[in-house]
C-alpha cells in the first residue's frame, strides 16, 4: 500500500535542472519584506540557497561561505535568498550571528522547498541545494550536497547570466554646415 504513494510522490515533483523553469514563489524574510522570483530575475540572477537547519556544522559554513563572498554576488548584480524549515524567529537569530548581508527566508511548511522537490523524506526539512536562477526564471545551475556549501559554481554561473554588453551605436558625423549665401 505505502509503496504506490511513494512511487507516485517520485513521479510527481523533479528538483528543476539546468535549463528548466525554476518555480515561481512570492515569500517574506525574517523582517518581513516580500520577495518574488519572476521580478528579482528581471534585475538579474538570483541564488536560491535552501540548507536543512540553522546553526548546525554544514548549514553555518555553507552560509559564511556566501556571506564572505557576497560582495563578489553583488557585482554581478546576483541575489542570494537563503531558505530553510526553521521558523522566523530561529532564522533570525542565525542570520544575525552570521551577520549575513542577504535575506533568510523561513519556509515551515515546506511550501517552496517541495515545489523544487528537495524535502527531505517524511520530515519538512530541506536538503542542501543551491540554484541559479536567471532570466525568465531558466535555471543556469543546481549545486546539491557538499557542492551547495561553496559558492563557487553558484557565483561563476551568475557571471555567466549577465546579459551580452550592447556595443554603442556608431557615431553618426554632424551634417555640414551650409554656407549662409
Amino acid at each position: 500500500m505505502l509503496a504506490p504513494v511513494l512511487l507516485a510522490g517520485l513521479l510527481s515533483a523533479a528538483i528543476p535542472a539546468v535549463g528548466d523553469t525554476a518555480p515561481d514563489f512570492t515569500v517574506k524574510d525574517t523582517d518581513g519584506k516580500v520577495y518574488i522570483l519572476s521580478e528579482m530575475v528581471k534585475q538579474g540572477p538570483v541564488i536560491v540557497a535552501f540548507f536543512p537547519k540553522a546553526f548546525t556544522g554544514g548549514c553555518t559554513k555553507q552560509l559564511k561561505a556566501f556571506t564572505a563572498r557576497h560582495a563578489e554576488i553583488e557585482k554581478l548584480q546576483g541575489r542570494v535568498l537563503a531558505f530553510s524549515t526553521d521558523d522566523a524567529e530561529t532564522l533570525k537569530r542565525f542570520k544575525a550571528e552570521l551577520a549575513a548581508p542577504f535575506p533568510f527566508i523561513p519556509d515551515p511548511q515546506g511550501k517552496v522547498v517541495e515545489s523544487y522537490d528537495v524535502k527531505m523524506p517524511l520530515v519538512t526539512v530541506s536538503k542542501r541545494y543551491t540554484f541559479v536562477v536567471g532570466e525568465g526564471r531558466k535555471v543556469l545551475k543546481v549545486d546539491a550536497g557538499g557542492d551547495a556549501i561553496d559558492p563557487s559554481g553558484a557565483i561563476t554561473s551568475c557571471s555567466q547570466a549577465q546579459p551580452a554588453a550592447k556595443e554603442p551605436a556608431p557615431a553618426t558625423p554632424a551634417p555640414e554646415a551650409k554656407p549662409r549665401p
